[in-house]
């Protein structure tokens, strides 16, 4: 027995060497036909003696769990965003900031890979779980799905307790191999390569991800001091040591000139690698002066992702259509002849609205430049006069495509007012069963539509009614007993959604999902939020007259009362938690008014510190205003607080308050 676990400990070390040596090094020193071979007979022996299988084996590459839903992790570090730079304009302000705080600093410059973020925790050296991003504070556990990317490594050359992070991305080749397969299956291919990892990695079966051919590079240390590294090259080197795949194209520079040039190298580069790039990361090199560089709210104050101009392409203009939003907005759908963009192939790119196309006298027929906006949305940005034909000019529509209803117009945009308009309905309940939203697993675009058609799902509260119809839906096209199941268990748990989602799933006007939240930490019930009237809501800070209007209109109209009445008698959570802060503390419950530009601090970030320790930030000044924070160039509200004798403050004087929060 002995010398068969010794044979298992054997034949893990060469797998293992092999895998490092063909994927992370592609320096391959055994042969497919070895390495098969090898890992056979670690497989049957595995088999044949579980109680010898190791908690790192390499069999687990080739996956084999089934999950039944992903769980929710709540990171041990917050995995921030970085700030963007569009033009070199940005990185030079970036670079100045940094200068004008007195540091001293060279930069490293590493290739933004264009795939997802995830982090990865090692226990004496052993994986043990792996998350996504989320929200940046809580994740979800793919630490399953993660152990098939054969870049990853399950034991780490040295023994450590260290959490890495880095991107997950599907290489070229993969990206067109699954494409293949989906086409030949009849399934709707993957549009681009980020889009495909990303569905690949929330896979509940890990043998499908394995087969995916999945790819990781690594970026960071979490905690860096605690390994005695002093920059973010050493940090790079030193995960190359432990086994990660760190990406060759990195550099250490002096200034920010270089870091230019670099770019510009790095933007003819991206076009002939074998994988996705949209950007370049820069970092301040020296890591002890993270600290004193500081962070906003979401991002560090020490990096930058620099993004590459958008690709341009020119393709034909083959029609103009109609799209019907869920507010009733009606956008104008540019369909054009299919074109490669931006490793996806783009047939439809939105148009805005009436406006926008007259203003680039966007025709039928055109030859047009389209780009990626931000690299995602395809737009039209340009007609290639010198190409045009006999067209006509542009024409909007006068009744929505969907009802028949006559439109009418609000500012630029055209709106369908009918409350009972299919399209916007459908959109709706899409909207609402969204992962921003209420986050209803496999309740996506197409089952909408397919259970709208069969007279099953026509409005939002009809989602939880689907339990009394499970028999009908099982027997539908492609849905089947467990599909079904999954379906409703999903629809049951997002009762318990914070109420924030909620909110933000109804769909009201101007209401997104910060607004949503900001709404809540003052009105922490639908019921309180439904008797504000525009006036209380508009001392709210950021709230303005247009969502506030927006806000007071859905609440009084019938359909509203009666949603929420079901959402109390069905078991929703619908109380808002707002954080638990110290009653003695010298902002809680206090009115804050923020006016001027703030020495450091911008208004977002005051804000959220005022928040944070129980305060509240309006909008407007008025006798219940109890400090006004003001910056240089402070207005009106300022000259108000005077007059009515509240007390001011300056940015200093405000965390001296918050000091000990």
């Amino acid at each position: 027995m002995e010398s068969i676990k010794k044979r298992m400990e054997e034949l893990e070390i060469i797998i293992e060497e092999a895998n490092y040596n063909y994927h992370t090094l592609d320096k391959p020193t055994i042969s497919d036909y070895e390495y098969d071979k090898y890992l056979h007979e670690l497989k049957d022996l595995e088999e044949k003696y579980p109680h010898f299988k190791s908690k790192t084996t390499p069999t687990q590459k080739i996956g084999g769990v089934v999950l039944d839903k992903f769980k929710k992790v709540i990171h041990r570090e917050p995995m921030m965003s970085l700030s963007n730079a569009f033009n070199f304009d940005d990185l030079t302000s970036f670079d100045e900031k940094i200068k004008k705080e007195g540091f001293d600093v060279t930069y490293d410059v590493e290739l933004k890979i264009d795939g997802l973020a995830i982090t990865l925790l090692y226990e004496n050296g052993i994986l043990i779980e792996a998350l996504t991003r989320g929200d940046g504070i809580t994740g979800e556990d793919v630490t399953e799905n993660i152990k098939t990317i054969k870049t990853v490594p399950l034991r780490l050359k040295e023994p450590l307790d260290i959490e890495i992070r880095g991107e997950v991305f599907m290489p070229f080749k993969s990206f067109d191999k699954v494409n293949l397969e989906k086409i030949e299956l009849e399934e709707e291919p993957f549009k681009n390569p980020r889009n495909a990892a990303a569905g690949t990695i929330r896979q509940l079966d890990s043998k499908i991800v394995a087969k995916r051919d999945l790819d990781m590079f690594t970026y960071t240390v979490v905690n860096p001091e605690s390994y005695n590294l002093k920059t973010q090259a050493e940090v790079l080197e030193f995960m190359s040591t432990l086994g990660f795949k760190v990406n060759n194209y990195s550099r250490t520079l002096k200034n920010i000139n270089e870091v230019i040039e670099v770019i510009n190298e790095f933007d003819k580069l991206r076009h002939s690698l074998p994988y996705d790039t949209d950007g370049a990361v820069i970092k301040v090199n020296e890591l002890e002066l993270y600290p004193q560089i500081g962070y906003t709210a979401k991002a560090p104050k020490w990096a930058i992702a620099y993004k590459f101009a958008p690709e341009e392409v020119e393709t034909k203009l083959i029609d103009i259509t109609f799209q019907v939003g869920r507010t009733g907005v009606i956008t104008p759908v540019a369909n054009l002849e299919s074109v490669l963009i931006s490793g996806s192939t783009v047939s439809r790119a939105t148009l805005h609205n009436e406006d926008y196309i007259n203003n680039l006298d966007i025709r039928i027929g055109d030859v047009v430049k389209l780009r990626k906006a931000g690299e995602i949305i395809p737009e039209v940005f340009k007609v290639v006069l010198e190409e045009r034909k006999d067209t006509n000019p542009f024409k909007m529509i006068t009744h929505c495509p969907s009802c028949g209803e006559e439109l009418i117009k609000e500012s630029v945009d055209y709106f369908c007012i009918n409350p009972n308009c299919k399209a916007q309905m459908v959109n709706k309940i899409i909207h609402f069963a969204s992962r921003p939203a209420m986050n209803i697993d496999t309740l996506g675009e197409k089952v909408v539509t397919q259970l709208f058609n069969h007279g099953l799902l026509l409005d939002i509260k009809d989602i939880y009614l689907l339990k009394n119809h499970r028999e009908t839906l099982i027997n539908l096209e492609r849905m089947g007993k467990r599909s079904v199941d999954k379906l409703l268990n999903a629809i049951e748990e997002s009762k318990n959604n914070t109420l924030d989602k909620l909110l933000f799933g109804l769909g009201i006007r101007h209401v997104g999902a910060k607004v949503s939240k900001t709404l809540l930490e003052v009105y922490p019930t639908l019921e309180l939020l439904s008797k504000a009237t525009i006036e209380d809501l508009q001392t709210i800070y950021e709230i303005g007259p247009e969502i506030a209007k927006s806000v007071v209109s859905y609440f009084k109209s019938e359909y509203a009362i009666k949603l929420i009445s079901f959402f109390k008698e069905n078991g929703f959570n619908m109380e808002y938690q707002v954080k638990v802060v110290d009653k003695e503390s010298n902002v809680f419950d206090k009115m804050f008014v923020l006016t001027g530009k703030l020495p450091t601090l911008t208004r977002n970030e005051a804000s959220d510190l005022i928040i944070n320790a129980g305060g509240k930030v309006m909008s407007s000044v008025s006798k219940n205003t109890d400090y006004v924070l003001f910056g240089e160039e402070a207005g009106s509200k300022l000259k108000k607080a005077h007059e009515l004798g509240i007390k001011t403050i300056t940015e200093a004087e405000l965390l001296e308050m918050l000091k000990n929060e």
